[in-house]
């Protein structure tokens, strides 16, 4: 890490750029061939100079910071603490001649956020190709591209990228055709844009109650609500958990009814070695910064149908015609992606099997560091035919009052989450509830853990009360 921040003066801000972005500290330490710090830039620094007007290839060492704190490698710990402040976080370390040793960093207790980003890779290459090219809206190479490589990870024929996982959900059923009159089933346990999607069509949602073990929707509970008025499914693979999706599609084969699968939480995970979003009609997947990868906000139709594929795309783009420009056919709407998202997009979907296996990691560390804290129960991953990844590590407490541990590991410092509530629960969607047991049990136990692949430490005495 010492070398990742590090910067020559030779260095443009381009450069510079890639270097704080792979530390993730927010600065460098800018230093001549002898390793001589000659001043620090900040991200904020380069913003500004770039709001200037400054070109991106433009040499930094006319404007680092010359006047800044640094420590000598032989002062105390204390003398070199009291020279930090709200503002100031992190110093370089130098001997006499100012060559760098190492760097200080002020940490006050425990912080860890739930989510944090890894764009540490040709994120920030691709994005500025794309800033560079000039196409920035929906229109460029890399919209295809991110398309094209997320739908074959997907194994589908096609994908449909959106500007977020909600208007995905709603592209899908309104491509489905599903609208005033119609009924879908979505499980009590879920985060409200599921059911959300529902309402934008005009459709009346039926709740039903999830699984004890998975926490994915009931395939039991599907067949009972089933009515004439039935004519989809959307079953949600929570917290990256596929759900029984050979139950699923039976009972949809059976009632000719339409699956959307909500992957949002669930890039990769796989039921009987079939990834997600591949079984249903339709599947939708998010984008946004806490998914397993990210494009800031935007989100994904996957497909085998032709037929989908482009009447959502025709939806996506306005309702217009293809062949006759400004020409619309149908009522549709603005669910693009930018070429500037999909850049970054792109980068992430390369290396998203790397970052799948890091979360594994972290996940396993979590498991191993608290399996003697008894009251904790993790979400299962051991399922028969499911290949759970993780994106957020999820527990449940037993015996002790979740909200009052919420609140002690927050105190500590972590980022923690309660699980999301039932939909049942809230007055809102209360009215269109089924059956709800194992989903308002699971909801009121359930904590999230913070999940980041740039996480280097979990120790048990966080956890302990």
């Amino acid at each position: 890490m010492i070398n990742k921040i590090l910067c020559s003066g030779k260095s443009t801000l381009l450069e510079t750029l890639k270097v704080i972005n792979g530390n993730g500290k927010g600065i460098v330490f800018v230093v001549n061939n002898a390793k001589q710090v000659q001043g620090v830039l900040t991200d904020g620094d380069i913003r500004r100079l770039l709001l200037k007007g400054l070109s991106l290839k433009e040499k930094i060492i006319k404007y680092v910071n010359k006047n800044f704190v640094y420590a000598l490698s032989d002062q105390s710990q204390e003398e070199i603490i009291s020279k930090f402040n709200e503002k100031i976080k992190i110093i370089p370390v130098v001997d006499k001649t100012f060559k760098f040793i190492d760097y200080f960093e002020l940490k006050h207790g425990i912080h860890l956020p739930l989510a944090q980003q890894d764009l540490s890779q040709k994120e920030f290459e691709y994005l500025t190709e794309a800033f560079l090219s000039t196409w920035i809206s929906s229109t460029g190479k890399y919209i295809e591209l991110f398309e094209n490589k997320f739908s074959d990870y997907c194994e589908c024929k096609y994908g449909v990228s959106t500007s977020n996982g909600t208007t995905a959900l709603h592209l899908a059923l309104m491509a489905l055709g599903i609208g005033q009159g119609d009924e879908v089933i979505v499980p009590d346990l879920t985060f409200a844009a599921t059911i959300n999607a529902v309402f934008y069509v005009g459709a009346t949602p039926v709740i039903v109650d999830v699984e004890a073990d998975s926490w994915g929707i009931d395939p039991v509970e599907i067949e009972r609500a089933i009515t004439p008025r039935t004519k989809a499914i959307i079953p949600v693979h929570l917290y990256g958990q596929p759900c029984d999706m050979d139950a699923i599609m039976t009972i949809a084969k059976r009632n000719k009814l339409f699956v959307i699968e909500d992957c949002a939480e669930a890039h990769g995970a796989m039921y009987d070695r079939k990834k997600v979003g591949s079984f249903g009609d339709i599947g939708c997947f998010s984008f946004f910064a806490n998914k397993i990868i990210t494009t800031g906000e935007g989100g994904m139709c996957t497909t085998n149908s032709y037929e989908l594929n482009d009447k959502m795309r025709v939806l996506r783009d306005h309702g217009m015609n293809k062949s006759k420009r400004y020409w619309h056919d149908v009522v549709g709407y603005n669910y693009r992606l930018t070429n500037l998202q999909a850049a970054i997009g792109v980068a992430q979907v390369e290396r998203i099997d790397e970052i799948l296996k890091k979360r594994e990691e972290v996940e396993d560390i979590y498991r191993k560091t608290l399996l003697d804290i008894k009251f904790l129960e993790f979400q299962p991953n051991d399922l028969a035919k499911r290949k759970k990844i993780t994106w957020l590590v999820c527990i449940l407490i037993n015996g002790y009052d979740r909200d009052d541990y919420v609140q002690i590991l927050k105190q500590k410092g972590l980022d923690v989450r309660p699980m999301f509530y039932s939909l049942s629960e809230m007055p809102l969607y209360k009215k269109y509830s089924f059956s709800n047991k194992n989903s308002l049990n699971l909801s009121r136990r359930g904590i999230c853990l913070p999940t980041h692949c740039k996480m280097m430490e979990i120790k048990k005495e966080w956890f302990s009360v």
